[in-house]
């Protein structure tokens, strides 16, 4: 037992308990506790040499039941406490969580990048990242709460084909720069797909059903806050290089577009034919 990642000491009751209807036996513990804590946190892998063993963990609180089941393959679960110090903990867990995935997520990245790539006005990119940010936000949310659930084989496949279908667009562009700027519609659009894969992941974190609203939002706050961390520098570094030199940012969209595609084209035959079950 852990209470926010401090591990608890055990005080064992001596006493044991029959209960002979169940065909079993009772026994009690307590774990002291020096303040109210956010987050439980239980790890138990009672017999190893079973495989099949299973857990059943009931966490009561007031009125509330909270059940799960600890197996080999699950051997830990974590518990957020329905009061502040649990929204706090449910926070921190999160939005880190969410950081984390949007920024060792090469494909969401490289996607978001393919955008930026023929640059355009402020009010313009930022137009397009909020189209993606609404749409995958919407998708999130739809897979987290099990309403909406498309299988991975086939969702991570499609976000190989949205990379490059960015990369062929931004080709098709810098060939007739007088043409029409559809990476608003495609930001939106592929957004939807987007979301899916990072409800994939979030799914995996097992959300606390009591505090669901505050891990949704702070999950995805948490990929908001990547996704600035990269989108910000390399805007404002393609807007600097195109203000020395519209011939080099040019180039560079020229480049960098061939490379989207081609990452884009790997991923999506990697995922098709050698990893169907690869995870964004």
């Amino acid at each position: 037992m852990s209470a926010d990642a401090r591990p608890l000491g055990a005080e064992w009751s001596r006493s044991i308990e029959p209960l002979l209807v169940r065909q079993c036996v009772r026994l009690a513990v307590r774990f002291p506790l020096d303040r109210s804590p956010g987050r439980l946190g239980l790890s138990a892998n009672i017999f190893p040499y079973d495989a099949r063993h299973r857990t059943f963990v009931n966490v009561y609180e007031g009125d509330a039941l909270t059940q799960t089941i600890l197996e080999a393959s699950h051997p830990q679960f974590d518990y957020f406490a329905g009061t502040r110090q649990g929204v706090f903990a449910v926070i921190g867990r999160f939005v880190p969580s969410g950081v984390h995935h949007i920024l060792i997520g090469p494909d969401h990245l490289l996607f978001l990048v393919g955008l930026l790539l023929l640059g355009g006005t402020v009010r313009r990119l930022a137009l397009i990242v909020t189209g993606f940010t609404v749409a995958h936000s919407i998708t999130l949310t739809l897979a987290a709460l099990n309403l909406v659930m498309p299988p991975p084989r086939l969702i991570e496949p499609l976000i190989a084909l949205s990379i490059v279908c960015v990369g062929v667009d931004n080709l098709l562009v810098l060939q007739k720069p007088a043409g029409r700027d559809l990476r608003g519609w495609m930001a939106l659009g592929f957004g939807f797909i987007h979301g899916f894969g990072f409800a994939n992941v979030l799914r995996e974190m097992e959300l606390p059903r009591r505090a669901l609203g505050w891990s949704l939002f702070s999950f995805n706050f948490g990929v908001e806050l990547g996704q600035l961390a990269v989108v910000i520098p390399v805007a404002a570094g393609l807007a600097a290089l195109r203000a020395k030199s519209e011939t080099a940012g040019r180039r560079l969209a020229f480049a960098g577009s061939l490379i989207v595609v081609a990452a884009g084209v790997c991923w999506f035959a990697q995922r098709v034919f050698f990893d169907p079950r690869g995870r964004s």
